[in-house]
Parts: structure tokens; sequence; C-alpha cells
């Protein structure tokens, strides 16, 4: 899993879990679904897609964008 750092101290638990999830993967992957993220997790779309804002508006490694919403919301996530 990936380091926590210091500079992200208002993530929660659950919004950490999803980072890990983001840098484990986004060397191989570039677009992600809540749905998809969420059922490797133990995670509703749902609580994903809100958790990911909070994602998407701290500071860090990843810049996480909102990409599209056909099935679920899709992810743009790079390094």
């Amino acid at each position: 899993m990936a380091a926590r750092t210091a500079s992200m101290p208002a993530l929660s638990d659950k919004q950490h879990r999803i980072l890990d999830y983001l840098h484990e993967h986004a060397s191989t992957q570039t677009y992600f679904k809540s749905r998809l993220i969420g059922e490797a997790l133990g995670l509703s779309p749902k609580e994903v897609g809100t958790n990911m804002n909070a994602i998407q508006d701290s500071e860090g490694a990843l810049s996480v964008e909102k990409w599209g919403y056909s099935s679920s919301t899709t992810w743009k996530v790079t390094r």
C-alpha cells in the first residue's frame, strides 16, 4: 500500500483505502469506475463517489478528475 503522508491528514480511512487502491493501480490504468473500485474495496459506488470528491480536492501525487457518467461515474487518475 502507498505510504500516507502528513500533507493529507484530513482524509478519512475510507478515503485512504480508495487512495491506496488508486496508487496501486494507477501505473497500469488511467480510468476507474466508482462501481469497480467499490467492488474491490467492499464499498458502494455512491460511497466511492462521495469520497473521491475529497480525494480530488486533496494535495497528493495523483491527479483525480471526474470524467464520465455512463453506468457509473468514471474517474481519470494520473500521476
